[in-house]
């Protein structure tokens, strides 16, 4: 039965970091309002003119070099992102562009903060018909460009970032396995988070004034519960389906949105502050990116260890949300 082995990881944050007592002179709020609120003290900030396959670029560099594979070799190229480049041509092409490779698969994955999860599944269909492929599996999101800066409630929240992945067929013990993952999405409770400006449902015309319709808007209390509901239930869900229980994870890995919610969904898996990772504090909420820059850190940084059992559930707009089981 084929594996699937994940062969490297990389993360890209952009120079530019705007502090809590950044905003403070922007926005009426304070370090104190938002780090008790969120656990964020800093976020990135793209530079004037960089994109979002810009940062992509980045951290797919990284995952290639660590995973031993040239792009030339890649079959297929993923990239889950919310805030793409352009809307043609998508993300995943402008990176094959950068890259200097033709002919590989490339296609964007909307599924706001769960898209790395959707496209890590998509990338394990890939395989199942394709065992020979090599799948670049990407997240980017410049989200500070859809951020009302009037909206203290809202722009305090989220930064950007990038981060990736490569996954191919493999045999156990060959690298990280991914064991399983889980998916849903509830489309009745979308309006409750949405960016709906520049989609067909809302016209707009040559020389309009850009309104608030354009960047994120949420209602959070309303997101805050669904988020922890959501992530809890599809992750007991997959340790079961698995015949695991909640003491067999090693490490908790959740999306990184707030840290109240970070904080809730491990108290309900039993699971200690020090097994539960978080960088929220240095990132934000980076949407997409937050799963595969968490992962990369963690990886790195050695606070995942060999033999690990990583737990990674995610929730995001749509409303989607996920969990996918990671054996190291």
């Amino acid at each position: 039965m084929t594996s699937f082995i994940l062969r490297g990881f990389g993360l890209y944050a952009p120079e530019k970091v705007l502090t809590n007592a950044d905003l403070e002179k922007i926005v009426d709020t304070s370090d104190e309002w938002i780090t008790t609120r969120t656990g964020i003290k800093e976020r990135h900030v793209a530079a004037e003119g960089e994109a979002s396959s810009d940062m992509a670029f980045e951290s797919s560099k990284q995952a290639l070099a660590e995973a031993g594979i040239d792009p030339s070799e890649l079959t297929h190229i993923l990239c889950a992102t919310f805030t793409p480049d352009s809307m043609i041509p998508s993300a995943a092409c402008r990176l094959q562009e950068k890259f200097g490779i033709t002919g590989q698969m490339c296609m964007d994955v909307a599924a706001a903060c769960s898209g790395f999860l959707y496209a890590l599944q998509t990338a394990r269909g890939l395989l199942c018909l394709e065992p020979k492929a090599k799948i670049l599996v990407v997240a980017s999101e410049v989200v500070t460009r859809r951020m009302n800066w009037e909206d203290r409630a809202t722009c305090v929240l989220f930064g950007d970032a990038s981060g990736a992945a490569v996954l191919t067929a493999g045999e156990p013990g060959d690298g990280p396995e991914v064991l399983d993952i889980m998916l849903a999405a509830d489309g009745s409770l979308g309006d409750l988070l949405t960016v709906n400006g520049g989609g067909s449902a809302y016209s707009y015309k040559l020389g309009e004034a850009v309104g608030p319709e354009y960047f994120v808007e949420f209602q959070g209390r309303e997101v805050f519960k669904h988020a922890v509901r959501s992530m809890t239930d599809i992750s007991e869900a997959i340790l079961e389906r698995n015949g695991l229980a909640k003491s067999d994870v090693d490490v908790l890995l959740p999306h990184q949105a707030n840290y109240r919610i970070i904080d809730a969904v491990g108290r309900r898996f039993d699971i200690p502050e020090e097994r539960v990772f978080s960088n929220i504090h240095k990132y934000g909420n980076t949407s997409a990116s937050a799963i595969p820059v968490a992962l990369a850190e963690a990886v790195h940084t050695g606070f995942i260890k060999p033999g690990n059992l990583v737990l990674i559930p995610a929730f995001g707009g749509g409303f989607t949300w996920g969990a996918a089981l990671i054996r190291f």
